[in-house]
């Protein structure tokens, strides 16, 4: 697909001016260079234009708030200067898999004071020397291929995202203990409470019946004394 069309697509019924984030990958450049990348992206953030066959960068647009420039597999040898006019505010740039063989096509990336991270194929027959000089060239770099100069990996973009969700995730399953020694310890009232019904219930049962069995034999002789009584009332008379 031609790069112009696929941003007209990207673009998805929103203004250029809205739009934050530009995939282009895999898109067919003509003549090599951007086309239809315009200056009214003022408010893009990320462009990604891997594997485009991009050899120059001479129509980049101006994009005052760009961060993440993807330029991967593409066939850019020098013109790296543009960058520090166009995107001033870049921090982030891929360059790997390009035909930057000579180190002078980096000093370009000079004059871009925020620029943080570089991926740039590396010189295998002196990798470690190689190394040495970029960081040296661009002191501004703190990683390089991933890797900082003592060879520390760089943090991922999503770990200061990770970490607050595992932090809630602590505090949530502390809440959720509390929330079940509580439960068990209102179950373990409840059942209490229930045996002790059930036995005052067995008690007062026990003791109605006591009442009710004195009542009956009091009953009894109750009219045991009467008929006595009657039986010498009927002497007496005779």
């Amino acid at each position: 697909m031609e790069m112009k069309k696929r941003i007209t697509e990207e673009l998805r019924g929103k203004k250029p001016s809205e739009v934050a984030e530009l995939l282009l990958d895999s898109c067919v450049c003509a003549d090599g260079e951007l086309d239809g990348l315009t200056d009214d992206f003022s408010s893009l953030e990320v462009l990604s234009v891997c594997n485009t066959g991009l050899k120059s960068l001479s129509r980049l647009p101006s994009l005052p708030k760009l961060k993440r420039l993807e330029l991967s597999d593409n066939s850019l040898v020098s013109g790296l200067d543009v960058l520090s006019v166009k995107c001033p505010s870049l921090s982030y740039l891929n360059l790997s898999g390009n035909s930057i063989k000579d180190m002078s096509a980096l000093q370009g990336l000079q004059k871009l004071p925020g620029l943080q991270s570089l991926d740039l194929d590396e010189d295998e027959e002196d990798e470690e020397s190689w190394r040495e000089k970029v960081f040296e060239l661009l002191p501004q770099i703190l990683f390089l291929n991933g890797f900082d100069q003592d060879h520390n990996q760089a943090p991922d973009d999503d770990d200061d995202d990770e970490a607050g969700p595992h932090g809630d995730d602590d505090d949530d399953d502390e809440e959720d203990e509390d929330e079940d020694e509580g439960s068990e310890d209102e179950e373990v009232g409840l059942s209490y409470l229930m045996k002790e019904g059930i036995q005052d219930e067995e008690d007062d049962g026990d003791y109605v019946e006591e009442e009710d069995e004195e009542d009956g034999e009091g009953g009894v002789k109750g009219e045991k004394r009467k008929r006595d009584a009657d039986e010498d009332d009927d002497d007496e008379d005779e």
